[in-house]
């Protein structure tokens, strides 16, 4: 039996600002990859990130790609990355020629464990990407640390974490590159989109040389390297632009909502949540939750009966054919996988929707125990 889904997972939150903006790019004819509301997001994401250079990109897979190519690394070189991940971090590594390295994450944050990447360093190793899963910054101290220590670069994947802190440093803008994704399930978006964040010019310079086919800046269609069409066009700028605007709003509404539900669902027996720390301020991006002795596919499609849809974590790399072989030492993640589960989460949701999927899930949950 099919049944509507009146709460999805995610959707963005536009209003009539976006539209105008939009219009304003349509009406100036600049509607590709040039024009003033490029520049614009560009300076003003990276101001609010507190980074000195934004590239915008055509989505975060490419500026993560982007990233590793402007480092020079490539083949032969190792890039450590965590298990628990969208597969798009994996895949850069391996598009640039290199060889992932997959290590495990924390039990409680669900983060790239530090310890694990220390102990898979070798002689080839390049990089780490660390990614700011569902909106919890990583330990950043101690990945810095230890890239430092190693002569590392560190790239950030901050895809789900617009806007989370740590240690009052805004995630993208403590590594060497900051890369962020714009898709309509993210805190902002501008459909797809990405951008690199980064301190360093050169960098800065490189990166927007691979975006633009690798075409000089000094002498226009002449090409001093292999690149890319990476390019995010100005229209989709212009709605960055407009979501940039309120994405304070957005996050706020986004706390309100986690809030609440860990109110309802703090009390229910083998429900937990992510660790919280006091020098992290992470973002609500999907309020996540980990269930103990519940059997969560049972719930995923039980939730539907009440119009709820629901997304369970992502599949550990490790457990993938295709990047098993690049795996070390996994445990945490698989764990935090199979148990994992994402709650509808956007600007919208009011108070009495989140009662209502409050009370289906442990309404769901005392049935299923009773079987």
């Amino acid at each position: 039996m099919t049944h509507q889904i009146v709460y999805p997972v995610s959707k963005p939150y536009l209003t009539e600002d976006e539209r105008t903006l939009v219009m304003d790019a349509y009406d100036s004819s600049w509607i590709s990859s040039t024009g003033k509301y490029i520049d614009l997001f560009e300076g003003e994401f990276a101001n609010y990130i507190g980074a000195k250079f934004g590239v915008a990109m055509s989505n975060g897979t490419t500026a993560l790609h982007a990233a590793l190519e402007a480092l020079g690394i490539g083949e032969s070189d190792e890039v450590i990355v965590p298990d628990l991940t969208f597969a798009a971090t994996v895949n850069v590594v391996l598009h640039a020629g290199a060889v992932p390295v997959i290590v495990d994450v924390n039990e409680s944050d669900w983060c790239i464990c530090p310890k694990s990447i220390e102990k898979a360093i070798t002689s080839k190793t390049k990089a780490i990407i660390p990614v700011h899963l569902y909106g919890m910054s990583c330990d950043m101290d101690a990945i810095m640390e230890i890239a430092e220590r190693y002569e590392l670069y560190v790239i950030e994947d901050c895809a789900e974490a617009h806007g989370a802190s740590y240690k009052g440093e805004k995630v993208g803008s403590i590594g060497h590159v900051g890369c962020f994704s714009f898709f309509g399930n993210k805190i902002i978006t501008t459909g797809e989109g990405g951008m690199c964040l980064t301190n360093n010019k050169d960098l800065e310079e490189k990166l927007r040389i691979l975006r633009d086919h690798g075409m000089s800046k000094k002498k226009k269609y002449f090409h001093e390297s292999i690149g890319y069409n990476y390019r995010m066009t100005n229209i989709q700028a212009a709605v960055g632009v407009a979501q940039l605007q309120k994405i304070e709003y957005i996050l706020a509404e986004r706390e309100k909502i986690s809030q609440l539900y860990m109110e309802l669902l703090q009390n229910v027996d083998g429900v937990y949540f992510q660790m919280k720390y006091s020098d992290i301020e992470n973002i609500n991006w999907l309020f996540s939750i980990v269930l103990e002795g519940i059997d969560r596919d049972c719930l995923i499609d039980r939730l539907k009966e009440y119009g709820v849809d629901s997304r369970p974590f992502f599949y550990p790399l490790s457990q993938m054919p295709i990047y098993k072989k690049y795996a070390k030492n996994i445990n945490n993640s698989v764990i935090v996988s199979e148990k994992g589960l994402n709650l509808p989460t956007y600007v919208g949701l009011t108070e009495r929707d989140i009662i209502h999927i409050a009370k289906s899930i442990k309404k769901i949950i005392n049935e299923i125990r009773c079987l």
